[in-house]
């Protein structure tokens, strides 16, 4: 870690990003809200697809056959913006941009505010950057319920809706290189690196993929080439430089010593770089496309093994002799639950770029099974535990209850374990009878993923569950209703010689 600035310091920055920083937060946690509710809908129609398929509306067929409204005013009838597939869309969008992507902002603001070591600049700026990526949001969810979806997977905003975001980005990409250059530090720390290289990476992976597949569209299978390059970076790098990053960052804080080797933590970086923009093709194996594209995917697929293994050696050999404080701390709780996720769920990325086992798994719930691994065990439980780190420190106040907190975290480590432990068993059982001839689909294949589907709904209620006590406690540190004194709040009463 670089030399720490002293507390008058850090304080004074914290205090520059309140605002900002809050705005970003409360509004991802709003779309988490938004895309949950989208979440659980969509899963229960899997397994029951009648299930709010009709709204109560007038029933205006008979008005206009010379009947009266008042003798029969409603009727059920089917409603275009209640279909699974707008609503899978409206859940994808507003997770991904909504919460997901609002609190890698949020994070990352914070983060270069602190390891430039300036307070925040510009803050208008990112304020009214945020507020414009809100509207672009709402008009794209809106968009894709009134059936104008792109249906163009992860680029489903209509194209209006698409250019407000792109607007609201590229000010957060002026803000973060204005901020770069203006630091106040000799030594750029490896957290700064992902960052830095995120706030870039986003908006260039963005545009490029609006106008290849949407303004000026490629022809042809390329079109698909484009899409999972896209599909792929936003998670590869997007999300993950922010939560790796913000791991470098949060576990030397919290345990109190420095990152283990710089050296490997460069070789990570740079790893990540070069092999992950390759890697979306592997989604494509068997599709009519050049040999050498989807072989170049599975080489780089494969070599992602050396920035993963290269992070989790570096974190555990930081943690060692510090994994007692588990107990205690929910920071570093979520964030090394995040962090062996990453590890678990980039071997299993791996894998599944082997063709032997991508007959098997592709079209099937494995896949998106993993995309839960990646996006949620992984980058959100991070994000969770950034800001139980970040928010005190910006409100001036503790969280108000250790409780909540453990039922946030058990809800969510139990209501991901469960979903992706359904969908991967579930993936797997349904890909293999797809191989099978002899399988009747209707008859046989979806009455067998009924079980696995009603078990992903029962997680989503875990995970629901979570998402509500974490917003209720983070309106009450909004509100100044946190405690403020006693210190820190930790799962278990913390000795002197421990505390962190």
């Amino acid at each position: 870690m670089p030399p720490p600035t002293d507390a008058a310091e850090r304080a004074y920055i914290d205090r520059s990003c309140r605002a900002p920083v809050l705005f970003f937060f409360g509004s991802a946690l709003f779309w988490l809200l938004v895309g949950t509710f989208f979440a659980l809908v969509t899963s229960i129609k899997l397994h029951d697809p009648e299930f709010m398929t009709r709204a109560p509306l007038p029933d205006v067929a008979k008005f206009q056959a010379g009947g009266s409204l008042n003798a029969n005013p409603i009727s059920m009838q089917d409603v275009g913006f209640l279909t699974f597939g707008r609503f899978r869309a409206s859940h994808l969008n507003a997770v991904a941009y909504g919460w997901a992507s609002s609190a890698a902002i949020g994070v990352g603001v914070w983060l270069m505010a602190r390891l430039c070591r300036v307070p925040l600049r510009r803050p208008a700026l990112v304020t009214t950057a945020g507020v414009l990526w809100n509207i672009g949001i709402a008009v794209g969810i809106a968009g894709i319920l009134a059936g104008q979806s792109t249906s163009v997977e992860w680029l489903e905003f209509p194209p209006y809706a698409a250019l407000i975001i792109g607007i609201a980005y590229a000010m957060i990409a002026v803000w973060a290189v204005d901020m770069f250059a203006s630091r106040q530090c000799d030594h750029v720390y490896v957290t700064l690196w992902y960052v830095l290289a995120a706030f870039f990476w986003f908006p260039w992976l963005y545009a490029t993929a609006n106008i290849l597949i949407l303004l000026k569209p490629v022809q042809g299978s390329v079109q698909a080439i484009v899409n999972w390059w896209f599909g792929h970076n936003v998670l590869g790098l997007w999300f993950t430089p922010i939560g790796i990053g913000a791991a470098y960052y949060m576990i030397p804080k919290v345990i109190g010593r420095p990152i283990h080797s710089y050296y490997l933590s460069a070789i990570g970086f740079w790893s990540l770089a070069l092999f992950y923009s390759w890697n979306g093709g592997h989604h494509l194996i068997g599709g009519p496309l050049p040999a050498w594209v989807i072989t170049a995917s599975i080489v780089a697929s494969v070599m992602m093994v050396i920035p993963v293994v290269v992070t989790a050696v570096n974190h555990h050999m930081t943690m060692r002799g510090h994994f007692g404080m588990l107990r205690y701390s929910p920071t570093l709780r979520f964030i090394v639950f995040g962090a062996m996720s990453y590890t678990l769920v980039s071997l299993q990325g791996s894998s599944m770029a082997i063709r032997s086992l991508n007959k098997i798994s592709h079209f099937t719930h494995y896949t998106i099974g993993h995309a839960h691994f990646g996006l949620y065990a992984f980058f959100t439980m991070v994000m969770f535990g950034c800001m139980y780190y970040i928010v005190p420190r910006l409100c001036g106040c503790e969280w108000r209850s250790a409780y909540l907190i453990r039922l946030h975290f058990w809800a969510a480590a139990y209501g991901i374990f469960f979903m992706i432990i359904a969908l991967t068993v579930g993936g797997l059982v349904q890909g293999l009878m797809l191989a099978d001839p002899a399988k009747d689909f209707v008859g046989e294949i979806v009455p067998m993923t009924r079980p696995y589907l009603v078990g992903r709904s029962l997680s989503g209620v875990l995970l629901s569950i979570g998402h509500v006590v974490f917003a209720y406690h983070f309106i009450l540190m909004v509100l100044q209703l946190g405690r403020r004194e006693g210190g820190p709040v930790y799962f278990n009463p913390v000795e002197a010689e421990v505390r962190p």
